[in-house]
Parts: C-alpha cells; structure tokens; sequence
C-alpha cells in the first residue's frame, strides 16, 4: 500500500521532506518541502534545475522533478521534524534515463522479468577527520596495526553509538560496529535487502554519518584513499539472488542436486551471475571506482598496517580477502571492487547488469585461486590487471558494448562524457609535484 506523505507527517510530527536524488558523480541533492506542500509534492515532483547537478543537461533543458518515492521514506532519527525521501527524477513525464536510482530500477525490473530478485548488503567504510579534513580526528590513534582497537573505537564511541541507535531505531538490523584497518578508519555492518532498498539505505547512511560527525565536530569521509600511507575506504558488497517471493537462494546449489556442478556451494546460476561480474570486471571499475582517487587504492603500494584489502587482479577464491571476489560461504559472495566514493545506486545497477549478463551467455566464472595474492599473484598468469588508473576505467568501460547496453545507452553516453571531462579537469591542474620534479630540469 502506497504511503500518503501528508497522512505520515501529520502522524510522525513531520514538519518537511527533504526529496532527494543522486546524480551521475554520487552527489546527493534535494529540496526542503514544507509538509503543508507534500501532498502536490508527491503528485507531481519538486523542481530542479539538472545542469546546476553533475547530470549530462544544458541550462536550456526544462525543469526536472525528482517525484517522492513514498516507499524509502525516513524520518531523520537525529531530526525528527524532518523526513528524508527518495526521488525518482522524470522529465516531461518520462523518467530522466541517465538518472541513477532509474537505471537501477529498470534493471531490478529485469530480473524480474527472468524471476531472479537481487539481494545485497554492503560494508560502507568511513574515516573521521578534522573539520579541514587534513587529517585523522583522533591524536592517539597511532597503532601500526589498528584494525578492531578497542581503545580507539571507545575514544569515538559517542559518534559509532549514535549512528548505530539510530539504525536500531530504524529497523536496519545492524549487528556490528569496529575500528577498520586504517588509522581514524570505521566500519558498521547491517542486513542485506533488496537491491533498491539497499541503495537507498547506503545513500541515507552515508547522509546520516556526516551528518552525526559534523555534530561531534569531526568531518565523516568515504573518500577512497583520504590518508597517503592508510588502507583505503572501499565498499564492499555481498550479493545473492532468490526467487521472486524472497524464499529460495538460486545462488545455494540443492542439498545432493548431481544436476549441477557444485564449487563452494554455488549453483550454475550463481556460477554464471559470478562469470558475468568476472567478464565485464575491468569495465566495471569504471562505476565501482569512479574517482582518480579511487587508483590510488586498488592499485596502491603496502599500506602501514601491511596490507591493502584491496584487489588488484580480475580473480576470484574462496574465503580469503586478496582477491576481487571472496565465496565465503554457499549461496553468496563478496565483491570487494567497489570504494566508498561508489554511487549507491550505479554499484547496485551495474552488479545486476553485469550478473545478468552473465546468466544470460553462461559465462564461466574462470578459475579459482586459493593463493594470497600480495604474496603470490605475480605466480598467475593469463588474471586481468584492474586498470591502473579512471582514464583506463572510462577506456575500458566504454568499449563494453554489452554492459554499456545493459545499464542504458543514454546513462551511458552522459557518464562516459561527464567522467572524461572530468579526467581533462585532473590533467589539466597544475600539481607542485611536477615543479618539485621538473623546475631543475
């Protein structure tokens, strides 16, 4: 049953509804609407200017509504006179195609249409800084090896407890909170959900946590590589696939089922989503690390803690964390690609497009390697590098005719185009790097 917007605030003690959406680059945008004005608000959409947002659209372009989507509405725990909602942005009365949440809704649609209901839940990891975001918030937080430092999670408890009351309070299921690998580095873990209301949760979260920090005085980053020498923030995300009533796992093979071939207790289907991800991997970066700062962590050097938790290569394994794909148990697996700069919405969209992909050609997965692979992955030969930097990415997605096609030829077309102007924009700055070492020359 469709919620009335009017009907909830009148119950919650609402006083306004920030209708938001994501643009191309992650940017979260809304508009503050009075709970007297909802009811023609939910109707017809609030107004906004696409070209003042990172959307491919000129300032000739008519107004865009971001239309409420009643179904993700949240009221802010910290605010509760205010409640955030999901837009879906329509255009002339046609959804706007380049739009995040509408590309992930047009490919939950199919696969649907195939009978497969995506479930996923992510791992958002997060530094708190200073205001100024120079550096990490707390002095002591010094240890080579931080990763679960109860000392250092207590001395932020107020912050972590917080966030995780209100996701108590939310009904998010979460089930824990620690200190990552990274000096100033955080992590909480809730339950997975359908894929869109995953996406909405990710994008309220990552709202909610900067949110709480700036109250706290600290400044709440999901910036892939915010620390030079750190272990990054990535985005890891657990990925499985049920029939359409929610009740049956198609990834889990059948208990004694010699129908099919079974590898860490995953069906074919789940064998085939798995070979899709693995096929279209390298263009995949372009939208799972969409940032120049994201090659500075899947490509990085050993970090001060002695390891990265970053992937390098196109491979996948069984439960152990150096590779880009982890199985750790029947029925799912980990793709451990995506950093904390990823669009809640596109890393949903393009899990599906590409395991769609994949069940649909029968793609096999490739091999499975148990090594580490800091240690050992110059032994493989014949795994994909992930590309080296966002230039290679955009390249590399943009040749993906298949997946390009899957998410969307106008959502296409406009990333490609706004992502490499936004390359020309990197290249095109001048560093003191380049004085340091080119002056004297």
């Amino acid at each position: 049953m469709t919620v009335d917007l009017a009907e909830y605030a009148a119950e919650k003690g609402v006083k306004y509804f920030m209708i938001s959406f994501t643009d191309l680059f992650g940017g979260q945008r809304a508009k503050l609407v009075p709970a007297q004005a909802i009811a023609d608000m939910q109707q017809d959409g609030a107004g906004f200017a696409g070209f003042a947002t990172y959307l491919d659209m000129t300032p000739a372009h008519p107004d865009m509504l971001a239309v409420p989507d009643p179904s993700s509405v949240t009221q802010l725990p910290w605010k509760p006179e205010v409640a955030w909602v999901a837009g879906n942005c329509v255009m002339e009365g046609q959804d706007v195609a380049q739009a995040p949440r509408n590309v992930l809704r047009k490919l939950i649609d199919e696969a649907a249409d195939e009978g497969l209901r995506v479930k996923t839940g992510i791992e958002a990891e997060y530094f708190l800084l200073t205001p100024d975001g120079s550096q990490i918030s707390d002095e002591y937080d010094t240890a080579a090896k931080p990763c679960y430092d109860q000392q250092a999670v207590m001395r932020r408890y107020d912050v972590v407890r917080e966030i995780c009351d209100y996701m108590l309070e939310l009904g998010w299921g979460p089930y824990q909170n620690d200190h990552e690998d990274a000096n100033g580095q955080f992590e909480m873990n809730w339950e997975y959900d359908d894929a869109l209301k995953t996406a909405d949760k990710h994008s309220f979260f990552k709202f909610m946590t900067k949110s709480v920090a700036e109250k706290h005085g600290f400044r709440a980053t999901f910036m892939p590589k915010p620390i030079e020498g750190l272990t990054g923030n990535g985005c890891h995300a657990h990925i499985s696939v049920w029939d359409m009533a929610g009740e049956t796992n198609v990834f889990a093979m059948e208990p004694n089922d010699s129908s099919q071939t079974a590898e860490l207790g995953l069906s074919d289907q789940g064998r085939h989503f798995l070979g899709g991800i693995m096929k279209h991997a390298s263009a995949l970066a372009a939208i799972t690390n969409p940032t120049v700062n994201s090659y500075k962590r899947i490509n990085a050097p050993r970090t001060m803690s002695g390891a990265t938790w970053a992937p390098n290569s196109v491979t996948w394994t069984g439960n152990n964390r150096t590779h880009m794909v982890r199985v750790p148990g029947p029925g799912r697996f980990e793709l451990r690609l995506p950093d904390g700069a990823v669009n809640p919405y596109l890393l949903q969209a393009v899990i599906i497009a590409a395991g769609l992909s994949g069940i649909r050609s029968k793609s096999d997965p490739g091999p499975r390697y148990d090594i580490d692979m800091y240690a050992e992955g110059h032994t493989i030969s014949g795994a994909p590098k992930l590309p080296l930097n966002m230039l290679d990415a955009m390249r590399e997605y943009d040749k993906d005719e298949g997946l390009k096609a899957a998410m969307g030829q106008e959502f296409s077309q406009s990333y490609v185009k706004m992502k490499l102007q936004e390359w020309d924009s990197f290249v095109g700055y001048f560093s003191q790097w380049e004085k340091d070492h080119t002056l004297d020359i």
